[in-house]
């Protein structure tokens, strides 16, 4: 898929929320219900906040999306899914919400997802990676920014086939993103290296991993590498039972959400020499459009964004384009809009495919390394997601008809 490239990518800013054309209406703000885990999964999910509160101030401050402000009603889930929905239902019909827009776990996602597409309200599914989203509950109304479990493990598969590792073992947590993120690295990386074996699988409960039991039970398979798709608190005590055990110095780790600055962050001096990972290398990444959105977001917090900055700040980038396009906030015309149309990010223009409704953002795929106690990836390249997604072949197969149509 090719992208027109955005000149100036974000000095459209000024241009594209100005004073226009959208009829006038009840409503004189474009209202956005937006929900996460704050209350549970704060060291993901502030970050994000923080990058969709920049854009908010940027949009608003520039005259709004064709002279109407953006309000956000922002609402915490809990990470329950009955939370999760209920809170959508109530965005709904309480506030009168032109869109739905957050989450972050799959089990969420899929959630207020499935509330969309019964009110027919357009959800941009943020934060979770559940192939599920654009696949198998798939809907019309439902696009999802991140780079899917499927997207992600094709870039790891393409890294993690050139090692020499012939026996490989499975670690991710048990639900969803996990069971999807095995069964397609499994899937893309038997396909590119046929004498591969899988030697053992764990599917640890999310943030209830013994961790000591796991790497007992990973030894004791002797693999020569391991792919890894825990993260947070489950990553942090995976890395110190396996350091501690000694574990690292004999396999090789390809790990998803690895290099992501705020699972760095967690590690600290514990971070892992040589693991293959997808990250952000925030500190590193000299691109126009990027350090345009970094300066402003190390001017307005002090600190550096992280991955959920930039899902945040790319989140109402998007809505905005999306609205302006539709010239209306009507569901069936956003959809319709959005299908197909190219918005910016601060990795560069990004296109949602309209046959699954799945963004083309991709993400950085490198080496862990550690200096002065703290991690960071070297050797990175950006991975365009437009390079990794599903066939349409594929997409057809798995999505529901009425999603596509």
């Amino acid at each position: 898929m090719k992208i027109k490239p955005i000149e100036n990518a974000f000095a459209f800013l000024a241009l594209m929320f100005t004073a226009g054309a959208i009829a006038q209406n009840n409503n004189p703000t474009v209202k956005i219900g937006e929900i996460n885990s704050y209350s549970t999964a704060p060291e993901f999910t502030v970050p994000y906040r923080k990058g969709w509160q920049l854009a908010v101030d940027e949009i608003n401050a520039a005259g709004g999306i064709e002279g109407r402000k953006i309000e956000v009603f922002s609402r915490d889930d809990g990470n329950d899914r009955n939370e999760a929905a209920q809170v959508a239902r109530s965005l709904i019909s309480r506030e009168k919400v032109d869109v739905l827009a957050g989450t972050y776990l799959s089990n969420t996602g899929l959630a207020v997802s499935a509330v969309a597409a019964k009110n027919k309200k357009l959800f941009i599914a943020a934060g979770p990676l559940s192939d599920a989203i654009t696949l198998d509950r798939g809907n019309r109304y439902t696009f999802r920014l991140r780079p899917s479990t499927y997207m992600q493990a094709a870039m790891l598969a393409e890294e993690a086939a050139k090692l020499p590792a012939r026996r490989w073992a499975m670690l991710a947590p048990n639900y969803e993103y996990g069971q999807s993120a095995v069964a397609n690295f499994k899937s893309m990386l038997k396909a590119r290296r046929p004498d591969i074996e899988f030697v053992a699988e764990q599917w640890p409960a999310l943030n209830k991993i013994d961790a000591a039991t796991v790497v007992q039970r990973l030894e004791k398979a002797r693999p020569d590498a391991i792919f890894n798709a825990t993260f947070g608190a489950d990553l942090d005590k995976f890395v110190h039972e396996g350091k501690r055990r000694g574990l690292f110095g004999k396999v090789m780790v390809a790990s998803m959400l690895g290099g992501e600055p705020e699972n760095l962050k967690i590690l600290k001096d514990a971070t892992p020499k040589g693991w293959i990972v997808t990250g952000y290398p925030a500190n590193q990444i000299d691109t126009p459009a990027h350090a345009r959105f970094a300066h402003a977001y190390f001017e307005k917090y002090n600190d550096h964004p992280q991955i959920g900055s930039v899902i945040g700040y790319t989140m109402i980038l998007a809505i905005a384009e999306g609205v302006r396009k539709a010239q209306s906030t009507d569901s069936e015309k956003l959809v319709t809009a959005m299908r197909g149309f190219q918005f910016a990010t601060p990795m560069g223009p990004a296109v949602f495919r309209a046959i699954d409704q799945q963004a083309t953002l991709g993400t950085y795929v490198g080496i862990l390394d550690q200096k002065n106690g703290n991690g960071f990836m070297t050797n990175w390249r950006y991975a365009d997601g437009a390079k990794y997604l599903p066939d349409e072949a594929y997409v057809r197969r798995r999505r529901p008809a009425s999603a596509i149509k």
